[in-house]
């Protein structure tokens, strides 16, 4: 099968001819059939600090999946080949493309435990962007945000994850005002049912935020957001824009904010984003590329020249 690896750091992906893999007991091999792509992949391929994370090299990378079941191991229950599932990335079987082989190749051999059943009408584009972007769009804003019906939720960042989140807060019954820099996106944000559009939080001078959530991550969108927040709101980071922010203590105390990270999601966060797929009203932007494009895909997100979530086909459905 073809699969494109990881060497080094700095240097560019091999495409390599691999056999297929065989399902062991308590696994499955999916046929892949779209794989997204990460700002993590930019940062493995230029970031020598993400090799200790890998547990082998070569590797083959790719840990946002979509295929069909192929083969099942024996003691598999629940599932069967032709199946079409997604693949959850931070189960105890670890996360394709970091503890085994992801999923820029022609199959993968995964445990049973990480996948999670795409419903009918689902695109396998869709399908692959949900188990990452999507996963931890609904974790920060749901699961860990506690965003419900009738709260006001603040968007900072209106990116790959941002327009997911943001989509996902007015689905739950928010009403959601959006900070982006990038007023080429403003009426895209309009379109999934924003309020309103402003360059920085700050810029809600007259509204009242319960939640705020921070896709951005570039220090001073935290600070800004735990400037803003109402009296006991959450503010949610999940953005890694920067790695440090320098937080206005007074505000922290005077606002009791419930400041707080969030890191990926569940198989249980992956399924809420399916349900809302499902219903036609979660439909986030994608830019489709082959599996060839690959390596040349991950230089342009590099470059920031990716509208939504890049997403690389193996074939048509």
């Amino acid at each position: 099968m073809k699969a494109w690896q990881f060497t080094d750091t700095n240097e560019p992906l091999t495409q390599a001819d691999l056999p297929d893999p065989v399902a062991g007991p308590g696994q499955v091999v999916v046929r892949m059939r779209a794989a997204g792509i990460c700002h993590s992949d930019v940062g493995l391929l230029t970031d020598e600090g993400w090799l200790s994370m890998l547990a082998k090299r070569p590797i083959v990378i790719g840990h946002e999946n979509a295929g069909e079941i192929a083969e099942v191991g024996e003691g598999v229950t629940g599932f069967a080949v032709g199946d079409r599932v997604g693949i959850c990335p931070t189960t105890a079987a670890g996360a394709p493309g970091y503890s085994f082989d992801g999923g820029f190749a022609e199959k993968m051999v995964v445990d049973a435990q990480t996948l999670v059943p795409m419903p009918d009408g689902l695109s396998f584009a869709q399908g692959a962007a949900a188990t990452d972007a999507g996963m931890t769009s609904h974790a920060a804003v749901i699961t860990n945000g506690g965003v419900r019906a009738g709260d006001t939720v603040g968007i900072i960042g209106f990116g790959g994850l941002g327009q997911i989140g943001a989509r996902v807060a007015v689905l739950a019954g928010a009403t959601v005002y959006v900070a982006e820099v990038n007023e080429q996106v403003w009426d895209l944000a309009r379109d999934f049912g924003v309020t309103r559009v402003e360059k920085s939080i700050t810029d809600f001078s007259d509204v009242s935020f319960d939640v705020i959530v921070d896709f951005a991550g570039f220090g001073t969108t935290t600070a800004d957001a735990v400037d803003v927040i109402r009296r006991d709101g959450t503010v949610v980071l999940v953005g890694m824009g920067r790695l440090e922010s320098t937080i206005n203590t007074k505000s922290l105390i005077l606002n009791q904010c419930n400041l707080r990270g969030s890191n990926g999601g569940t198989k249980e966060d992956i399924a809420g984003i399916y349900s809302y797929m499902a219903t036609g009203q979660l439909d986030p932007k994608l830019t489709e590329i082959s599996f060839d494009e690959i390596p040349a895909g991950i230089e342009r997100l590099h470059h920031g020249k990716v509208e939504g979530r890049l997403v690389a086909i193996f074939d048509k459905e």
